[in-house]
């Protein structure tokens, strides 16, 4: 009842806010008719758009060409006529009388697009005063990718990254993650970002093949308008208005995947989609949208060792646990042997090696690989409906519902198994001529999703026992084998010893493919606490759990106003929102603050684990623009507001010029800031995750907990244990070692959290040559980040201050469970980072329609002179490039391209796993055949046609050729 009472307050401010108009239009309406053809051939053409310039008022022409359009609006007045694939044109009609008979022509101008992402009103893409890329509704159907949001990954400066099926993530320029939330993603201008999972969900709740009419992508800064996410680009997905797109369309796509090289078998993908819509007498209209896709997943199964035995993290000195004999395996793919992490090693002291006493290892647990952790089935349901009414010629009311379950796995601090997630909006639009008034309402429930790391962790330690356990029975193991292997470990021996010790340390641990394996398996994803009890825990389930329970409501308004026609001298474009997240507490991802630190996790008598959370967020904007020398310079100029109460407020300008000596040349140069603030599991996240307790970066998070200013960090600890390993194989008591190497030990520090800054600086050119028939399009940047928000893992000494010798102790790897707490800490990094890059892209008609387009990117961060607390991970490619052929009507009704694309090799750094991404060589390629006479057409194509097998980030999974058949009818009973 609460979330109703919210939402009618939200519906009634929506109301309130909108901008003073007068609807009274007269009482008599005026019909305008006429036909439209094609000047080609003479054929009729349906679906053509036919609107009053200035107002909503619009409808399309019929299957035999016909329109009737009828209105309130006043003489004289002009027609738009515009349909994808030829020219736009305009008509004045200045009296009653005349039945209009309209040819259209066949688009060969490039760059003519209209876009509206860059500066929140319509402006031509030559003009834009930021980079800018625009796919339309043939651009899709052209693409040879698979979906059209696929299709992105082929726009210049676009860096996609695969985590699943259903999970797909583009970035630009630079600072690339799998759950890219610096990246905003919009559908029809709701922010698709599942909140308290931290990422925004791709197409997986998006619109459907049928229902996508554009997407514009911006790559760099875009706070100065949009605020919050949009430091690193934006990509707005545009659905079809009822009012102009009608029918039934029907589309069904049948492929195979898993063709060989990838870990799974060959198998079947299927995606379904149907639409209807309907509009009558152009003043109501609705729309229907489902689809279902369901397939076998991509696979991370990568099994090299991010912790090789020449790692202080490891054996260094026994080179007879090098390579597939490493005791400290910690696999790309493997979860539960989290060397690196400091939660999965146990040090096996007080052995006799090579004749040396009071020897150790380090030996990680054995874990277990993702394969068989995660489902490899998945699927994403997705269904919207939309009632639009047009008030008057000047204003349109909408309301849109949509729905999406998803299935998938993706990468965050650890790989996350989605399974049956939810996310539902609800949307109200009221827009006019110049005026926007827009409010919605987003809901989050996680299902039945769990994180894979703790469910590894967690069946090593209820089936193999804890870590001492495990510990004594390898350490017995060890040394039985020694006896009755000549005597003594040695290095002769180690590598079988230790092959042999963990053998036996694993006697009871579940094997994979077990009836034992898959009970415990989901006993443990169905507990949403991911402690293990203990002496230390005792409260815990004895299993462990690794369910993720996560849900949440975004409640957000945003409206803006062009006043320009009462402004002389200027444009103007004003505009504010207000968005609050509220989290239901959890007791173990999310929980109630203002409870004592013992009884978060703990429920309340009503089920309850405390109030809900709230996160709000506030902003305005003002825009102004101005044209000068005839019309050659345009001059841009915003600021914006944002307040969020956890921070101090924020001033975000933007300063932008485009010049243009010509129409068909235009130079640009921008200047903007951007800032972001932490995303909730950022902000407000208290996780348990492997004995390592996971904290967002709100200061009051650490009262009591003291890893802020009484912390040492691992990095250090990880040092300091090695040397004082050393110092004990030479015969130093291991306390007296410990003191003695306290310098090695580094305080953490770590500052208040603060959101990201971004300053960034941008230069541009566009131009089209060659009678409109060659595009150029070439942009430069420089960024630089300041306050960049990562994960740095800390050690709190238990009831000790950093500094003391009961500090330095209790640093010591045998005094992991008594004497240290450990944290993963969300903060800023310390330095500042300056990347730079720059792409260029030409497309060129020539010859009968054929069209040949390409692009090549370059981005790079300049090195800093000392080391930051943390690992901030670029995590781009130097130079990419995509490369596209094809001709949409080589023959009559047949059409094809092809697409080439190459990336250059990188390196990969995350928490998770660090390791070099090979380069990438691809090809994609399709052909269509038009069947006009049942509105149908065929789309043979495929991914990866050779199957070159690949990974997009180090982690990820394994793609490989994807081979598909799409029939797409549209435009049914219309």
């Amino acid at each position: 009842m609460k979330t109703i009472y919210q939402a009618r307050k939200l519906v009634l401010a929506l109301f309130l806010f909108v901008p003073l108009i007068s609807f009274s239009q007269g009482n008599n309406f005026i019909e305008i008719t006429g036909t439209i053809i094609d000047q080609a051939d003479k054929s009729a053409l349906p679906g053509v758009s036919v609107v009053i310039k200035g107002t909503v008022t619009g409808t399309t022409s019929e299957a035999d060409g016909n329109f009737k359009l009828r209105s309130k609006a006043k003489y004289p007045f002009t027609l738009i006529i515009s349909s994808v694939g030829f020219q736009t044109q305009e008509f004045e009609v200045s009296g009653p009388g005349s039945n209009l008979n309209v040819e259209l022509v066949t688009q060969t101008q490039l760059a003519q697009e209209i876009v509206v992402t860059a500066s929140r009103v319509e402006e031509s893409i030559l003009k834009s005063p930021v980079a800018i890329a625009k796919l339309d509704i043939r651009a899709i159907r052209d693409s040879p990718s698979p979906s059209f949001y696929d299709a992105l990954e082929n726009v210049k400066g676009v860096q996609m990254t695969t985590s699943s099926l259903t999970f797909k993530i583009p970035n630009t320029r630079g600072f690339n993650i799998p759950s890219n939330y610096r990246f905003m993603q919009l559908v029809d201008g709701i922010d698709m970002q599942a909140a308290t999972l931290g990422v925004p969900l791709g197409n997986a709740i998006g619109p459907t093949e049928l229902d996508i009419a554009s997407v514009e992508i911006t790559p760099g800064a875009a706070s100065a308008l949009y605020g919050l996410n949009a430091i690193n680009g934006m990509s707005n997905l545009l659905t079809k208005s009822p009012f102009f797109y009608q029918g039934l369309s029907i589309y069904q796509k049948t492929g195979v995947n898993h063709v060989g090289g990838t870990g799974r078998d060959a198998s079947i993908l299927t995606e379904t989609a149907v639409r209807y819509a309907k509009a009558f007498n152009n003043k109501f209209a609705f729309k229907l949208n489902f689809g279902y896709m369901r397939g076998t997943d991509w696979l991370a199964d990568t099994r090299l060792d991010q912790n090789p035995n020449n790692l202080k993290s490891a054996n260094p000195n026994y080179p007879a646990l090098n390579g597939a004999n490493n005791a400290a395996f910690d696999g790309w793919n493997k979860y539960g042997d989290d060397v690196l992490a400091g939660s999965n090693t146990v040090s096996v002291s007080g052995l006799n090696i090579n004749g040396k006493p009071n020897q150790t290892l380090n030996v990680a647990r054995t874990g277990y690989w993702e394969r068989d952790l995660v489902s490899p089935r998945v699927d994403n349901l997705k269904f919207d409906a939309a009632l639009h009414y047009r008030l008057s010629d000047k204003a349109e009311i909408s309301y849109a519902y949509r729905v999406g379950k998803m299935d998938g796995v993706f990468q965050r601090g650890n790989k996350i198994q989605l399974d049956n997630v939810i996310v539902q909006n609800h949307k109200i639009d009221l827009k006019g001529a110049n005026f926007l008034v827009r409010a919605y309402i987003s809901k989050e429930n996680s299902g039945d999703s769990f994180n894979v790391k703790p469910l590894a962790d967690n069946m090593d330690l209820s089936t193999g026992g804890s870590g001492s356990v495990w510990g004594a029975a390898y350490k017995t193991a060890l040394n039985t084998y020694a006896q009755q292997n000549g005597g003594a470990l040695t290095d002769a021996n180690l590598a079988a010893a230790t092959k042999y010790a963990r053998e036996i340390a694993d006697a009871n641990r579940a094997v994979p493919g077990t009836k034992a394996f898959e009970d415990q398996k989901a006993l443990i994803r169905s507990i949403n606490n991911w402690d293990i009890k203990s002496s230390t825990i005792p409260d815990a389930p004895v299993s462990g759990g690794a369910a993720l329970v996560q849900k949440s409501t975004l409640y957000h308004i945003e409206g803006q106003w062009d006043l320009s026609k009462y402004t002389k001298y200027f444009d103007l474009l004003i505009g504010g929102d207000a968005r609050n997240y509220q989290i239901t507490p959890d007791g173990n991802t999310f929980v109630d603050f203002s409870r004592p630190i013992a009884d978060r996790g703990k429920p309340l008598e009503d089920g309850t684990y405390g109030d809900k959370i709230n996160y709000k967020k506030f902003g305005a904007f003002a825009q102004v623009t101005k044209l000068f020398f005839k019309d050659k310079l345009k001059l841009f100029g915003s600021l914006r507001y944002d307040y969020n109460p956890e921070f101090d407020p924020k001033l975000t300008p933007r300063l932008a010029a485009v010049y243009s000596p010509t129409p068909n040349n235009n130079f640009r140069f921008t200047y903007q800031q951007g800032y972001r603030f932490p995303g909730l599991f950022e902000a407000l996240s208290y996780v348990n995750n492997g004995r390592v307790k996971r904290v967002g970066s709100l200061t009051y998070i650490n009262q009591g907990l003291g890893y802020l200013d009484n912390s040492y960090t691992r990095a250090s600890g990880v040092i300091f244990n090695a040397a004082v390993n050393a110092a004990v194989a030479g015969g130093a008591n291991r306390n007296d070692a410990a003191l003695a190497n306290r310098n090695l030990l580094v305080k953490a520090q770590l500052d208040k959290g603060r959101p990201e800054q971004i300053h960034s600086y941008e230069f541009g050119y566009k131009s089209v040559f060659l009678n409109n028939s060659l595009v150029f399009d070439f942009d430069a940047y420089t960024n630089t980040y300041d306050g960049f928000l990562g994960q740095v893992q800390v050690d709190v000494p238990k009831g000790q201050t950093v500094g003391t010798d009961a500090a330095i102790l209790a640093m010591l790897d045998a005094n992991r469970d008594a004497g240290q707490d450990r944290y993963r800490v969300y903060t800023n990094a310390k330095n500042k980072y300056r990347n730079y890059g720059s792409a260029l892209g030409l497309t060129y008609n020539f010859y009968k329609s054929y069209t040949v387009s390409g692009n090549a990117s370059f981005n790079k961060m300049k090195s800093n002179a000392t080391s930051d607390i943390f690992v901030t991970g670029f995590n781009t490619p130097e130079w990419s490039t995509n490369i596209q052929f094809g001709n949409r009507q080589i023959a009559k009704n047949l059409g094809f391209s092809v697409v080439y694309r190459w990336q250059q090799e990188f390196q990969w750094e995350s928490p998770l796993v660090n390791g070099s991404v090979p380069a990438i060589h691809t090809f994609d390629a399709q052909v269509t055949y038009k069947v006009p006479q049942i509105k149908a057409s065929v789309k043979v194509g495929g991914s990866n046609i050779f199957n070159r097998n690949y990974i997009q980030y180090a982690g990820g999974p394994t793609l490989g050729g994807l081979y598909y058949v799409a029939l797409t009818f549209d435009g049914l009973l219309n």
